[in-house]
């Protein structure tokens, strides 16, 4: 986990933040390490974690959880984790080689107007169940590693927010739990099924926002970018927050390409009212 990422949230693992809807993006630039930050800081926690991974393998998420202290497989045997292999299942799907229970949730690559209700449900069922077994010791997370990939598999943005908003009654209201997902937005784009209209709706649903972008000077060996946080303010008199950090991320060893540790240092920070900051 990044220690100073979570000093500027002023969040730990022993002190979670409950009904959240957490929204990351990037632009020219890559905000995959927040993905896996969440992902360790929620099960750190010790709670009940359901991941849909759209963009990369369970292995692949497992090997960077080991170097930043949690194991996955663990987490996953001991039924902490839900890892739903959307990647392999999606493909699955579209060959026509698999009928498990994980493909049936992709059924919907078959269907000429797809829908996301199976895995909503899918996804409701599982953290509910969770609940009911553990008490409510902890609270369910929902972590979707990239939205946006479901536009190019022909899900259109209408029911990507649909899913997003039945996720947000179930998880973040009725079960008391958070969201965290991820949407990839390269190139401005206004069309209406582009991802920068799915990243634009989603904006004014979350409570909190982390951008990620590129420098706009170019490349800096000593700065890879800024990262822009959105506090949303709750009440007609409190404000919404934004803060933008400039950050680094450091290997821990030769030949990883993922990172393991932040250095953020502040670049800005402004106030601004609710109706501003949507």
């Amino acid at each position: 986990m990044f220690a100073d990422l979570n000093n500027i949230l002023n969040i730990s693992p022993d002190d979670v933040t409950q009904r959240s809807f957490i929204l990351l993006s990037d632009r020219k630039a890559d905000a995959s390490f927040l993905i896996h930050h969440y992902l360790s800081f929620y099960l750190k926690a010790g709670c009940k974690v359901c991941f849909i991974g759209l963009v990369q393998s369970f292995s692949h998420y497992s090997a960077v959880a080991q170097r930043l202290g949690i194991n996955l497989v663990q987490a996953r045997e001991k039924g902490q984790l839900v890892f739903v292999e959307a990647l392999k299942a999606s493909a699955a799907v579209m060959l026509s080689e698999s009928s498990d229970e994980v493909a049936q949730l992709f059924d919907y690559l078959r269907s000429p107007v797809p829908d996301l209700r199976a895995l909503f449900e899918f996804i409701s069922s599982s953290l509910s169940q969770s609940e009911a077994e553990a008490g409510s010791s902890s609270s369910p997370v929902l972590i979707v590693d990239d939205l946006s990939v479901l536009l190019s598999l022909g899900v259109s943005v209408r029911a990507v927010l649909d899913f997003t908003h039945y996720c947000q009654a179930s998880i973040c209201s009725q079960l008391q739990g958070s969201v965290v997902t991820l949407v990839r937005c390269d190139e401005e784009d206004d069309e209406d099924e582009s991802s920068s209209h799915l990243l634009q709706s989603l904006s004014h649903q979350c409570t909190l926002s982390l951008r990620v972008e590129g420098l706009q000077t170019g490349f800096c060996k000593d700065i890879h970018g800024q990262v822009e946080i959105w506090w949303r303010g709750s009440g007609e008199n409190v404000q919404s927050q934004r803060k933008i950090f400039q950050y680094k991320v450091h290997d821990k060893g030769a030949g990883e390409s993922l990172s393991t540790r932040m250095n953020f240092g502040a670049a800005q920070l402004e106030h601004t009212s609710p109706m501003a900051a949507s």
